[in-house]
């Protein structure tokens, strides 16, 4: 072959790559346009929680997305995610700047997102139930000195708790520090004045300084992997009484409830929230029995779509928290410097309630001593032998 005739056929190739190239790279888009899993609906799967004939909240499961990419997945194993959601008929009316469908699930989706346990007790040998009482009932108290919020308190709460719940053996020289810096936390999350680190530290009376609470803060945030915005028992609580109240064409965001209504309703969350056995139940079903005691099962339902399966055991669960509450004096709602007449009952207050709760206590007691067997059959025990009459 000579040279001239090499060039030619040097030539004659390179004119055919480009068209060759062109080819093969549409052919490679093509293919990499069909491997790009598309965006699809999800699917969902009611089901059904209860025999046939009741009435019962379904389940909404959502079905595994099955086109995942399996990039960062050097195990080779495609990875799904799934979602159980306890799906109640939505009660909020028609919003104007939300679907209240969209707002009602993730309520619902944060009840199964933010876990709460009374099992953490056992986690920390040192610690007892009346330990977190008295803690909370502290918390109460400052919170009403600084004019916290309600929901400022009560995310303390939720915050305090579900840290314990992810700790082991931890100290009761600690729980102070904790919980103080639980309402450290909240109020940066709630309060548009929050006040400052000196007074949080001021109000331990030296047992806490504000080095400690700013190390324990990054600890506990750390440990929630910062979670801070759960659906607490006040916010279900406002959500039933304003879908309760709300009048025809009122806005939604207004309050439309009676402050005096919902103070006492207060009370009894303030009181059950002292006692451990309240995390056996969801916020939600919580602040939902509180409310059954001061209106009715039918008006619970019609707020909340829990069914009386539902709330039941919470209902008779606070029915001694409720004798106590009404033994003692009502509640009044109290005027606070720079507070508006209008959001005054919103502020935490603070009574006598560890009396209350060991009233409350003693209720309970009762109420088991009377359902005991030893009660209903009648047996008695041998006397000691001191207390035996002598032989005749």
């Amino acid at each position: 072959m000579s040279k001239r005739s090499g060039r030619n056929t040097l030539q004659e190739s390179n004119q055919n790559k480009p068209e060759q190239n062109n080819k093969v790279q549409r052919k490679r888009k093509g293919e990499c346009n069909r491997r790009i899993p598309t965006a699809k609906k999800q699917h969902y799967e009611i089901q059904n929680r209860c025999s046939e004939g009741d009435i019962s909240p379904s389940v909404l499961i959502e079905t595994p997305q099955k086109e995942l990419q399996e990039t960062n997945n050097p195990s080779g194993f495609k990875r799904f995610q799934f979602k159980n959601l306890f799906v109640k008929p939505s009660p909020l009316p028609n919003l104007s700047w939300a679907s209240s469908d969209d707002v009602w699930i993730k309520m619902l989706n944060k009840e199964l997102k933010y876990v709460h346990d009374k099992g953490f007790i056992q986690q920390h040998p040192s610690m007892q139930p009346k330990m977190r009482s008295i803690l909370l009932d502290w918390l109460m108290e400052v919170s009403e000195v600084y004019t916290l919020h309600r929901e400022t308190f009560y995310l303390a709460q939720d915050i305090f708790d579900r840290y314990m719940l992810t700790q082991n053996d931890i100290g009761k020289d600690q729980l102070q520090l904790i919980g103080i810096t639980s309402l450290f936390i909240a109020s940066k999350m709630e309060e548009i004045y929050p006040p400052k680190l000196q007074e949080f530290a001021y109000v331990t009376d030296g047992a806490c300084n504000e080095e400690e609470i700013l190390a324990k803060e990054l600890v506990m945030l750390k440990a929630l992997k910062w979670d801070l915005c759960p659906e607490t028992v006040i916010s279900w609580l406002k959500l039933y009484t304003q879908v309760y109240s709300l009048q025809d064409d009122a806005d939604f965001l207004v309050p439309q409830f009676s402050q005096e209504t919902f103070i006492q309703i207060t009370q009894l969350l303030d009181l059950c929230i002292l006692d451990i056995n309240c995390l056996d139940y969801q916020y939600g079903v919580l602040a939902a029995g509180a409310f059954c005691h001061f209106t009715s099962f039918e008006t619970v339902y019609k707020v909340s779509g829990l069914t009386w399966e539902s709330i039941s055991s919470c209902v008779r669960w606070m029915n001694p928290f409720v004798r106590t509450v009404r033994e003692w004096p009502g509640p009044q709602l109290k005027d606070f410097k720079k507070v508006t007449t209008e959001d005054r009952h919103n502020i935490q207050t603070h009574v006598d309630y560890l009396s209350m709760l060991s009233e409350a206590h003693d209720r309970q007691q009762d109420s088991l001593d009377r359902m005991s067997p030893l009660a209903i059959g009648g047996l008695l025990t041998p006397p000691k032998s001191t207390e035996k009459p002598p032989n005749v």
